[in-house]
């Protein structure tokens, strides 16, 4: 089963997210667990923590269908090393938070050298900052997000991506999320079912299908190889519909969320009706 859905709002709270999943007719989900634009937040009440694992319950969403993502701010890979401290504590932070919430996963874009270290230099931070963060909590994986390679952006390659799992201590605990859009940035071509299959199979060398945790489902408007992250409606895009058909149809993408980012969330329903007709 394909676990379809969106990264839907936590307004009012973490426990309105399954329920505005249901909304929309998602099999699944992400969402944040605090506000994604601040270092912090106040701690998770334990009645919302209750109401939320009671709503993903009774709306049948399991935690391998839920798939949170972490804070804008974090970065993983910072040069300065007091600021490599603060990206730290707010990542064990959110990890503590999926803990509580009864969560498998979490997303989050590996960093950036900000041009003051080199790519090697920073990568290696990242999965320094991967290994502390996973000492320090239990049960949940932190899945590597694949980047478009803008800016000074780590992880828009397969093979960043294989470096920094090679430097993770416990690599039962670590896995990767695709987003497409980023993908066709960083050069991936996912139009034709050649070039999808290609790719898989480069995925499949470097990384392995068992640490495919999740993918973000988003057209895009760049070009093959522009390095730009910007997101397009599904099929409205220069990716197309033919890239998503590829992985509606395969097999090998079943059981983790695949998670629409695109950016009028009033179509959610609409895309996710179309996805899942392509996987039928």
């Amino acid at each position: 089963m394909k676990y379809i859905g969106a990264h839907v709002s936590i307004a009012g709270g973490v426990s309105n997210a399954p329920l505005n999943a249901e909304k929309i007719g998602a099999d699944g989900f992400a969402m944040f667990t605090k506000n994604q634009r601040q270092w912090s937040d106040k701690p998770l009440a334990e009645a919302e923590i209750a109401a939320f694992r009671d709503n993903c319950r009774k709306l049948g969403y399991l935690p391998e269908a839920i798939l949170p993502h972490d804070g804008y701010l974090i970065n993983l890979g910072q040069p300065d090393d007091e600021k490599l401290e603060r990206a730290r504590a707010a990542f064990l932070d959110e990890m503590k938070r999926c803990e509580a919430l009864g969560l498998k996963y979490l997303n989050f874009h590996p960093g950036s050298h900000l041009k003051e270290i080199s790519v090697e230099a920073c990568l290696k931070r990242v999965a320094e900052s991967i290994n502390w963060a996973l000492e320090r909590s239990s049960g949940v994986i932190a899945v590597i997000e694949n980047t478009a390679g803008q800016g000074s952006n780590v992880g828009s390659s397969f093979e960043e991506i294989a470096e920094i799992i090679g430097q993770v201590a416990d690599r039962d605990r670590v896995g990767v999320c695709l987003d497409t859009c980023h993908s066709f940035a960083a050069g991936y071509d996912l139009r034709t079912a050649e070039s999808y299959r290609e790719v898989m199979d480069r995925f499949r060398r470097l990384i392995g299908f068992d640490r495919l945790c999740g993918m973000h489902l988003n057209d895009a408007k760049c070009e093959l190889g522009g390095r730009l992250d910007r997101h397009a409606p599904i099929g409205a895009g220069t990716l197309g519909f033919e890239a998503f058909r590829h992985i509606m149809c395969d097999p090998e993408i079943d059981g983790i969320p695949l998670v629409l980012e695109t950016p009028d969330d009033t179509q959610w329903s609409k895309e996710i009706d179309i996805l899942k007709e392509m996987a039928l």
